[in-house]
């Protein structure tokens, strides 16, 4: 039998428990969900519960739940979901002094067990954390990658697809720039089945659109009151490591590391780009409009002022 693929998932809890799911009923592999000993009852309960359900429905990936991040070892891909995640009232940046803790440990078990594998950071901050955990780690630029613009853009598709009352499908959009409240929805390159989205909608109702997205996370965790999302990140991060491990070159808006494109170095920031079996294959630079590129900047100011607060 041919080795079926190995999936790592850091932090086992809301979305880490729906990524295993997702990529057991995609037929993506082997899963080991990953935890911290204080919840290892729960995590191995997990991934029996999940085995139970492959039976019902025939599927053969099998999940493992572990403390023992050696049980890692030999991943394709690892996603990382690990840190607190945010309150009501919170904003993204307030978790940097304890996730960055958190992600600093992650990252030297990355270095020592799973040196080789596409990583997907989902943790928040999102923009320095995937910062912080590529530095810390050494891991080749290609191979980390931060997962927020696919759930943005998802976000923003949605939102326009309920406001035209038309299918999802054909709604295309991009979102790009850094996970916060600076996000860049780029309306004029949006469309709705090849018809310019700006010539749909009201300028106002456009703008309310691009408003609840870049506060789309914050509304889910004032309705949850107890967390935050976890379905769409789930399935977002599922989409990225599935492009990946089957090698399916789609284009999609990650946070990757520049080289000079839009002007950055050395940062990971939400652009367009080709996912594939070479992990982040290429990025793609658009040629925006003056006050595209001025709200670009803004949101990569913000995402600086992230990172220089993880004193990495």
């Amino acid at each position: 039998m041919a080795r079926r693929n190995k999936i790592a998932v850091v932090g086992a809890g809301n979305i880490g428990g729906n990524i295993g799911l997702l990529c057991a009923e995609r037929r993506l592999g082997d899963v080991v969900l990953y935890d911290i000993p204080q919840v290892e009852g729960p995590v191995k309960g997990k991934a029996l519960d999940i085995n139970q359900l492959n039976a019902v429905r025939g599927l053969d990936s099998r999940l493992v739940g572990t403390s023992n991040f050696a049980d890692c070892a030999g991943a394709d891909v690892v996603i990382v979901t690990a840190g607190r995640p945010r309150k009501p009232g919170m904003s993204r940046d307030d978790l940097i002094a304890t996730n960055v803790e958190i992600i600093k440990n992650v990252a030297e078990n990355v270095k020592q067990h799973t040196p080789d594998a596409f990583v997907i950071v989902i943790s928040n901050p999102l923009d320095a954390m995937v910062y912080a955990l590529h530095k810390i780690a050494g891991l080749k630029d290609n191979m980390v990658a931060g997962m927020a613009g696919v759930l943005d853009s998802a976000r923003f598709r949605f939102f326009v697809s309920e406001a035209l009352d038309v299918s999802i499908d054909d709604v295309n959009a991009m979102v790009l720039g850094g996970h916060g409240d600076d996000m860049v929805p780029l309306t004029r390159l949006c469309n709705v089945g090849g018809v310019p989205l700006e010539s749909l909608l009201p300028a106002d109702k456009l703008a309310a659109i691009v408003e609840r997205t870049r506060k789309g996370g914050g509304e889910l965790v004032s309705l949850y009151g107890t967390g935050s999302a976890y379905f769409a990140p789930a399935e977002s991060a599922v989409a990225m490591a599935e492009s990946f491990l089957l090698d399916r070159k789609r284009v999609m808006p990650v946070a990757a590391r520049l080289h000079g494109e839009y002007g950055i170095d050395g940062f990971f920031f939400g652009v367009p780009a080709r996912l594939g079996k070479g992990g982040v294959e290429k990025v793609y630079e658009i040629a925006l409009e003056a006050d595209e590129k001025a709200m670009l900047d803004k949101s990569f100011e913000a995402v600086k002022s992230t990172v220089a607060a993880c004193n990495i």
